[in-house]
């Protein structure tokens, strides 16, 4: 497959450090395109949950992977979100072609976009955040959990399911969170005069015009790589969503061989020196 030219990409939500993470697809995805900027929205790499004991192959080949975008030029923003929170102070830092914001604003064929991970509109975020880590730990439980019947399923030759997606469906106070979630992001770009607002947070991926009596704005959401597997890609003046699905990659690209990218393992990063860095910051 011939990578794709994009000229921003935007993902977020990988939460990196989790069962939950699908950075297999996730590196698969990143191989196959060829991005102008790389937009990282937030809970890339899940610190609530950061545990030394678990940290696959395949999370530390997605960090080398963007780091391999920067060292080829290609404009990476990495915006805070409310798991990886910690790196808030650090907003402004730069090395070369790597951003560290909290916010971003950029003119698109000349509209603007404003991006965030959108967790301050999150009330349990602001005023609980110890009951918002409490349910993030049941969240990956869920997820591990749903892995292993979704296995089972599969082995039977039966349709995968998703557990926190029936959950969801079946409370109402979460499609009203959504939703008033999606209002309050577009009301204030309207107010400020952005064309775009794009978000993560939520998990639900979304490309949508929101009118008020005030205008109209496109909003965007990236949604995740824990079970919806999507990004947002900007390209030819149109967003579109784009949703892995595993029949778009061939037999041979799927194969861990060809996507190391004869990378020399030796000289890859120290694990134990990332993890005793990260939580050095976390303590201080």
């Amino acid at each position: 497959m011939d990578k794709r030219n994009v000229d921003v990409v935007v993902i977020s939500d990988v939460h990196l450090g989790t069962y939950g993470c699908h950075a297999k697809e996730l590196l698969k995805y990143l191989k196959s395109i060829k991005p102008k900027t790389l937009i990282l929205n937030g809970d890339i790499i899940d610190i609530w949950q950061f545990s030394k004991s678990y940290w696959p192959e395949s999370h530390m080949k997605v960090i080398r992977k963007l780091m391999k975008f920067v060292s080829e030029g290609v404009q990476v923003h990495y915006l805070t979100g409310n798991h990886d929170e910690m790196l808030r102070k650090f907003d402004g830092m730069e090395m070369g072609t790597f951003h560290l914001q909290n916010k971003l604003i950029l003119e698109l064929d000349g509209k603007k976009a404003w991006f965030f991970h959108g967790d301050v509109f999150d009330v349990t975020m602001q005023h609980s955040k110890w009951l918002a880590k409490l349910g993030a730990v049941g969240y990956d439980t869920l997820i591990l959990i749903n892995s292993f019947v979704n296995w089972v399923l599969t082995a039977f030759g039966r349709e995968k399911m998703s557990f926190s997606k029936k959950i969801k469906a079946k409370f109402k106070d979460a499609v009203k969170f959504i939703n008033s979630f999606e209002q309050t992001a577009a009301e204030l770009a309207i107010e400020k005069g952005y064309q775009y607002v794009v978000c993560g947070h939520i998990h639900q991926a979304e490309q949508r015009e929101i009118a008020t009596e005030d205008g109209k704005v496109l909003y965007l959401n990236s949604g995740d790589w824990v079970e919806s597997l999507t990004a947002l890609e900007y390209e030819n003046k149109n967003w579109t969503v784009f949703k892995y699905e595993y029949q778009h990659f061939t037999k041979d690209e799927l194969d861990e061989g060809i996507l190391s990218d004869a990378e020399d393992l030796k000289s890859k990063l120290d694990i134990n020196i990332l993890l005793q860095n990260i939580k050095y910051e976390i303590a201080q």
